[in-house]
This record gives structure tokens, sequence and C-alpha cells, in this order.
């Protein structure tokens, strides 16, 4: 049930009354609905109680950057953002047509193509509901370790998942990164794309959704595509068509997910904890 207190936000500030609500499931941070106002239209609705200090206000600012990106990815508006939740314009989901997939690649690609002078964002944000720094830096291996990997290693250390031997591999690690990337200028990424935070539309177009964005080494979204099981092969078909990515992305594919993993790893602990070991020690 959706709380009393953010009912009467949306209702108060959109001057509607809200006439049911479809509680949705699946998420693992938040909860969510779909809500249905008077006037027969409906939304989309995250919130979180717990949610840490400004989650949802840089969720918004995300989706945003994804919009202004200007490809065929339908982006859902932001239509209010609380302390507490986000109210977004609901998408209806609807099946793959025979060249979405494709297209779904060749658009992702065209969202890498819009970059910027520096890896990194103006403002920190979040990734599920850890923190994510975004500190600028003209070269990837150094945001890379110092923005997405130590600090996460920090964590675990903190928490206990990891020793405080894990620590000494960073060092080397940098020097993995610095030989392995190619260079390549920043690309914006979705920053969180794996196959819960995409749909196909009625439209067969494909909505994103759940950022995690900043500007950062394209091959990390490509990295995540792969990481619960992979997207189809058309759908890489269709980004190498748009933006062909450099030879050794399969070598490089594991370093890229050490983050999500480590992400993982300090929210969920489990067996992460042993896979995020295992890309540590390989690449360090």
């Amino acid at each position: 049930m959706i709380p009393r207190h953010i009912k009467s936000e949306i209702e108060s500030t959109l001057n509607e009354e809200i006439l049911s609500t479809n509680n949705q499931s699946g998420g693992d941070i938040n909860s969510a609905a779909i809500i249905n106002f008077e006037h027969g239209y409906s939304c989309f609705l995250k919130w979180n109680g717990s949610a840490p200090e400004r989650m949802f206000e840089t969720e918004a600012k995300g989706l945003a950057l994804l919009s202004d990106a200007d490809t065929e990815l339908i982006i859902p508006e932001v239509l209010l953002t609380g302390r507490d939740f986000l109210l977004l314009s609901f998408i209806e989901s609807g099946t793959e047509h025979s060249d979405s997939s494709f297209k779904f690649g060749a658009e992702l690609a065209k969202l890498h193509q819009h970059s910027s002078d520096y890896f990194g964002l103006n403002h920190d944000n979040f990734i599920g509901k850890l923190p994510q720094w975004n500190n600028k830096n003209q070269k990837w291996a150094d945001f890379f370790i110092s923005e997405r990997i130590e600090p996460q290693i920090k964590l675990g250390i903190q928490s206990g998942k990891f020793g405080s031997d894990i620590h000494s591999k960073i060092e080397s690690l940098h020097k993995s990164a610095t030989d392995i990337f190619p260079k390549e200028k920043p690309a914006l990424l979705h920053g969180d794309l794996w196959s819960g935070n995409y749909m196909f539309t009625e439209t067969g177009l494909v909505s994103i959704y759940d950022p995690a964005v900043y500007f950062g080494h394209r091959e990390m979204d490509l990295a995540m595509t792969r990481l619960f099981g992979g997207f189809s092969s058309e759908f890489y078909e269709g980004y190498n068509s748009e933006y062909p990515l450099e030879e050794g992305f399969e070598e490089r594919m594991q370093f890229c997910n050490l983050y999500p993993i480590l992400v993982h790893a300090d929210l969920f602990g489990g067996g992460y904890i042993q896979r995020a070991k295992e890309i540590l020690y390989r690449y360090s």
C-alpha cells in the first residue's frame, strides 16, 4: 500500500484523485505500483521509506540526461520527485518486433556517442541504494579505480565481507586498467544496464529506466548486459553496426563487471563475494 503521505502529496500537487493502485513486484530496493487517476490515466510510482537522501532526486537527473541525448530509446518522464518517492509516466509494455533488439543495440550505441570532457558527472548519485561517486577525471583508469572499485572494496572491508588484504590489490588493479582499456572518449552511460532495467514497448521500441548515469567507458554498459545471461545476439549486432567495439572486449568484460559484482557483494553478500575475489585476483 502506498504510504499515506506520498498519496496525499501526489494528489495535492497534481490536483488529481488516485482511484486505484496495482502493486508491482520484482524490485530488490524499492516498492513500486501503477497508480490510476480519476481522469483515466496512469503513472508509475516507486518509493522507499529508508531511501538515502537525494536518491530519487539524482535518479530523476539521470533520466533527464538520458532523455536529452535524443535517441529513440524511450525514457520515462519524471512527473514528481519527493524525498522518498519518484512518480514517472507509465509506459505500456509490449512484444519484441523482428528488428527490436537490433534497433535497441544501435540506439544504445548512439547514446554512447554523447560525450563529455571528463569521466564522471557534475554530481554524485546512487547505484541501487549505495552511493556512487562521480568526481571528474581525465583518465578512465584513474576514475575506474578511485571512483568505482576502491569505494566498493572499502565498503566490503568495513562490513567484514572482505579482508583488509584486498586493499593491497588496488595499485596492481590500476596498472591493469591502464594497460587493458582502449583509449576512448567518455560516453554517456545508463550505468545499470541489465535485463531488469529495460523492456520492449507497444511500438517495439525499447524503454530503459532505473539508471545510475555517468560519463564512463562505454564497455561498462556492454559488459553489464552480459552479467546476468546477456542480451540477444541481434542487440550486439545492432550496437556494432553503429559504434563497433574495439578488439579484446571479451578479455576486458570481467574487469568491467568487477564494479557491479562488488556492488552486489556489498548489497547482498552471498556468492557475489567469492566472485568479486576471483576477478580481483585475476586482474591484480
